[in-house]
């Protein structure tokens, strides 16, 4: 059952980690709202790096942000926090291969290998909460900006991106549990390899048999040996 466990927390956690890679340079973090507008000419939708604007004919052009210190102070968290999240993914996905029961490296060490699969279910989990904390607070300013009604620039919807990262980070997080759970049954069955099935023998009573009586030199229980030798020259 552990072995299946740590499969599945593998695969998933490399899953999450690629979706979270694929959310990173998606253009689509945030999409101009059309609430309110009768006539929409051109669509803006933007993402930590670069803001694009399309128009009807679906010709579009992007630009990149001109000056990383311009930038707001949660957009560049969030870049932090994505980039983060990704390098866990990495040492985790490194770690697993390693720790995993069905790879041949360390294999006669069960513990050892336990242990490395635990420490990359917990990166796995930390990076899936790096990104989910990206996504969240990203989305956060969008619906904070969106029911200002004192805001003056362009309002802005959650893009399909953010869904992406959610999931990704999901993933991660289950996927490093699946990992952190397997452990414990990997040591147990560690041990149990070691361990056979014993048997008491039965009690054996303490009482020490009676001693026969000791008989002479030339007789015996028999009654033809109850006379000495010289009863038969």
């Amino acid at each position: 059952m552990s072995v299946i466990l740590e499969t599945m927390g593998f695969f998933f956690g490399v899953i999450g980690s690629t979706m979270l890679g694929i959310t990173l340079f998606n253009a689509n973090w945030r999409v101009s709202s059309v609430d309110g507008n009768v006539i929409t000419t051109s669509t803006l939708f933007e993402n930590l790096w670069m803001s694009c604007a399309t128009d009807s004919t679906g010709v579009y052009n992007c630009r990149e942000f001109p000056s990383l210190l311009a930038l707001s102070g949660y957009l560049q968290a969030s870049r932090a926090l994505m980039i983060s999240s990704l390098v866990f993914g990495l040492f985790s996905c490194l770690l697993g291969m390693i720790g995993l029961q069905c790879t041949k490296v360390a294999e006669d060490n069960p513990v050892l290998k336990g242990k490395l699969a635990t420490a990359a279910g917990a990166i796995s989990i930390f990076g899936g909460i790096c990104a989910g904390i990206a996504v969240s607070w990203y989305a956060a300013n969008i619906t904070k900006d969106f029911f200002n009604p004192l805001y003056p620039g362009t309002k802005y919807e959650i893009g399909p991106a953010l869904y992406l990262g959610w999931s990704g980070a999901l993933l991660d997080i289950v996927g490093g549990s699946l990992l952190c759970c397997s452990y414990q049954t990997q040591v147990s069955a560690a041990k149990n390899k070691y361990t056979y099935n014993y048997r008491a023998p039965n009690a054996v009573s303490t009482a020490k048999a009676a001693p026969q009586a000791t008989l002479p030199r030339y007789e015996s229980s028999n009654s033809i040996c109850k006379y000495g030798k010289n009863a038969y020259v």
